[in-house]
């Protein structure tokens, strides 16, 4: 799971132990592979390089923005394993559901295909999970007008931090590099080095045929000794600020057209050749306006991406959560609540949050701060499909969905980190 508390039902996937959305360390690498795939792709250039000319650049035809996106989550291991991954798409094909979203680095900080750039290989080459054939199954996708997001795991990265020490969150005490609860570390956000290794995976990913990108641990952590860490990169700045740094460079980053011009993408249904973008948040940044001590506030992340996902999972809402005993015994209002204020706060022409973009209105205190106001149809949830806390079937799954739909919303994404969805809970296609 996503979320502060961190917990749940342990699902087996042939060997693959999944907790959450934590995956254990996995026994052996399952990937898949078709006899048109290949472990290099050599038709994309560094951003360093020459734009081909327009008859030599490789064609990327990708799937149009649905109206409305209904998403069900892939991971790695899954995405390399045929007949699971078949499943999922039979659900897609069968069902009301149009897209997927496939992990492109996840927890681990290992990421699913086989990279151009050199920098990103060894994350490839050390994979327990992944697709040889992605490009490929990405097209079969699209033939089958799927839409397809790649998720991609920003600061939670244990890989990459043990190879880079000095951009990693520390220990106060001594140093070392900070580990959580189930050892797992993190980069620390300030650390503006990694942003690029971020950006060069984000093109790579678009420029394999990714329709969307999305980002998840965009935060600072928030399980382990909290007491004993240092975040060596703040620069001066408090967590909100730093954050709001990151998504401003990636913003910037990757709305640049001429990072993808050595692709012809087509059929992208919008004016650039560039990827959507979409972030994940905890569940109660729409509620609270604090950063939960993480940094995330849903104000100042909204200018920055089209599409902003808040974990509405019922069973991460604390007992108690607006007046309601166990949440999981109320999907629809838990689910309901938190969408309809998220909703109000993103039409919002004002704010008692501080932001870049932002201005202050007078000088009254609590502070009053004029903001940008954004279509609610920006919200698209995360949802859940997976047993924790409680049973979670057709009837919970559903309370959820028409609880987004209530609060004026048409897209929402479902998670099972066991990618094995309850099928009857979705409406025939």
């Amino acid at each position: 799971m996503r979320y502060r508390t961190i917990a749940g039902g342990i699902a087996v996937v042939g060997i693959v132990i999944v907790l959450s959305n934590i995956v254990l360390p996995q026994i052996t690498k399952t990937t898949y592979e078709s006899a048109a795939s290949t472990d290099v792709r050599t038709d994309a250039l560094s951003a360093s390089e020459e734009t081909p000319p327009e008859a030599a650049r490789s064609v990327r035809r990708h799937m149009p923005l649905p109206s409305a996106v209904k998403a069900a989550y892939m991971t790695a291991c899954a995405v390399g394993t045929p007949t699971l991954r078949d499943s999922i798409v039979s659900l897609v094909e069968q069902t009301e559901i149009n897209a997927l979203v496939i992990d492109i680095k996840d927890y681990s900080g290992k990421i699913s295909f086989a990279p151009s750039s050199p920098e990103l290989m060894p994350a490839w080459n050390e994979a327990d999970c992944g697709a040889r054939d992605m490009q490929a199954f990405i097209e079969i996708l699209h033939q089958k007008n799927i839409y397809v997001i790649g998720r991609i795991t920003v600061f939670q990265d244990p890989y990459y931090s043990a190879r880079h020490p000095e951009l990693a969150v520390t220990r106060a005490s001594d140093g070392a590099v900070w580990r959580d609860r189930k050892g797992l570390s993190f980069i620390d956000v300030g650390a503006k080095a990694y942003w690029n290794y971020i950006v060069t995976l984000a093109v790579e990913s678009y420029d394999l045929g990714f329709d969307e990108l999305n980002f998840d641990y965009v935060r600072y952590p928030s399980d382990g000794n909290m007491q004993d860490i240092a975040f060596t990169h703040s620069g001066g700045k408090n967590k909100q600020e730093n954050l709001e740094l990151f998504f401003e460079y990636l913003h910037g980053a990757l709305s640049d057209p001429s990072r993808y011009e050595h692709i012809r993408h087509e059929n992208t249904g919008r004016d650039t050749a560039t990827p959507y973008l979409s972030v994940d948040l905890f569940g109660m940044t729409t509620s609270n306006t604090d950063d939960l001590s993480i940094g995330q506030v849903q104000e100042r992340a909204a200018p920055y991406f089209d599409f902003v996902a808040p974990m509405v999972y019922p069973s991460h809402y604390p007992h108690g959560f607006n007046g309601l005993g166990n949440p999981n015994h109320y999907p629809y209002d838990v689910v309901h609540f938190a969408m309809k204020e998220g909703a109000r706060r993103m039409a919002a022409t004002t704010t008692p949050v501080d932001g870049f973009l932002h201005e202050r209105v007078g000088t009254s205190t609590p502070a009053t701060y004029k903001k940008p106001a954004y279509s609610i149809q920006k919200l698209r949830p995360w949802l859940q499909d997976f047993d924790y806390g409680g049973q979670y079937g057709v009837a919970e799954v559903r309370a959820q969905i028409k609880a987004a739909y209530d609060a004026g919303l048409t897209s929402w994404m479902v998670w099972d980190p066991a990618n094995r969805y309850t099928r009857d809970a979705y409406l025939p296609e």
